[in-house]
């Protein structure tokens, strides 16, 4: 066996020795690193503390906890966890208390601009004696005591800042509905129809209690039908089938820039077919101003007035003569928002300057009535009249009047 020398055992030992002396401090160094990390790391994934919940005293004196979601035109929306949300009127409430920021807007702080926001106080508040006191996070006293009848809307900063500083995409923030229905029947006829539109509105900012910087608007309706006769043998001569169509279309669209509360410029389109007026193809193409008569919860009134461009082309085989026009539409569109209806109309008549006896007219109706969650049941007239339709055999009419019903679906924007 072959001895080595004593030290050659130790050498290493005292060089690791000294070696890991050397080193403590920069380990202690970085466990304290590493410890500082994770703490933090740990603190992070803590989740924020809930915040306090508002408090809700009913005017029998019950007392609810939970959040304070929003309050328009009087009517008081408040969450809590045993009944979801509820929806009360002031005099229901005898104290409330919302902990989180919000805004009130009266008649005389409801902006339109983006400029107009830090007009806007928010904070905390307190309702007592059918009083808003508002808290400013800025400020430590109260402001301005206003009756509860005067605070048409309160919402959260988060909202208000969306609505006031944003703007939806292209395909956010539309409202409206769509229509269909159906007929079919077989017997020594046969006949089918069917019918149906969307409506559809873009209003921005989307909610009513913020003054509007623009609108868009995009509307189709269409009623498809046929009936046959079908052939058959009359003392030995046969008598072909005959088919009878009716068509009628219409599409429009139109945009709104308000420079005003109530007035605004517009630029519109619209496509009208007849197959009954023989009427193939009416477009128009122009641009106006229009004024808001009425906006509040239930009702609004729309007049308008506009210089355009009309084209009408009719269908091959009527002996009428293709017009190139220059005009206006001169319309009004009425909406009226019930608990269980909703009506919507408009009217609109369309004068030629350069052809004084092209004019026309138009008058649509809806009625919803709710059934269902966001179906409703749904009537509709349309009434068009053309006063120069073209000369054809059988005689071509001058008014042409449709009665439609079906289902509505509300189309509702989630901005």
């Amino acid at each position: 066996m072959t001895a080595f020398p004593e030290r050659s055992l130790f050498l290493p030992l005292g060089v690791l020795f000294h070696a890991g002396i050397r080193a403590l401090p920069l380990a202690v160094a970085l466990c304290a690193i590493l410890g500082g990390t994770m703490q933090g790391a740990a603190e992070r994934k803590q989740p924020a503390p809930s915040p306090a919940p508002d408090l809700l005293v009913l005017s029998n004196g019950d007392t609810l906890h939970g959040k304070f979601v929003s309050e328009v035109g009087g009517k008081v929306t408040f969450h809590c966890d045993p009944l979801g949300d509820i929806t009360l009127g002031w005099n229901k409430i005898r104290e409330l208390h919302a902990t989180q920021k919000f805004a009130v807007l009266n008649k005389n702080v409801k902006p339109g601009r983006r400029k107009d926001a830090g007009t806007i106080p928010t904070g905390s508040f307190d309702v007592v004696n059918q009083t808003v006191t508002l808290h400013p996070a800025a400020s430590s006293a109260p402001m301005w005591p206003l009756p509860v009848k005067d605070a048409q809307f309160i919402v959260d900063e988060a909202t208000l800042n969306k609505q006031v500083n944003h703007v939806p995409g292209f395909f956010s923030g539309w409202n409206g509905a769509a229509t269909a229905g159906a007929t079919l029947v077989s017997a020594t006829q046969n006949q089918y129809t069917v019918s149906g539109g969307i409506r559809l509105v873009r209003t921005v900012p989307t909610v009513s209690w913020l003054e509007s910087r623009n609108r868009m608007s995009a509307n189709f309706s269409g009623s498809f039908g046929k009936i046959t006769q079908p052939g058959y043998y009359s003392a030995g001569t046969y008598v072909p089938e005959v088919a009878t169509k009716s068509s009628i279309s219409h599409l429009d669209a139109e945009r709104d820039e308000y420079f005003s509360p109530r007035f605004f410029a517009l630029a519109q389109t619209a496509f009208d077919h007849n197959f009954g007026q023989k009427l193939n193809l009416q477009q128009i193409y122009g641009g106006g101003i229009g004024w808001t008569a009425v906006k509040n919860q239930k009702q609004e009134v729309d007049v308008k007035g506009s210089i355009q461009y009309e084209k009408q082309k009719f269908i091959n085989g009527a002996t009428g003569t293709n017009q190139n026009l220059v005009g206006s539409t001169f319309s009004v569109n009425y909406m009226l928002r019930l608990k269980r209806l909703t009506y919507t109309q408009s009217v609109a008549y369309i004068p030629a300057f350069n052809q004084t006896a092209a004019y026309s007219a138009n008058e649509r109706n809806s009625f919803a009535f709710p059934a269902y969650k966001n179906l409703s049941f749904s009537l509709g007239t349309t009434d068009s009249y053309l006063n120069d339709p073209p000369v054809s055999l059988p005689p071509t009419m001058s008014n042409s009047f449709q009665f439609t019903m079906g289902l509505t679906y509300a189309i509702k924007s989630k901005y």
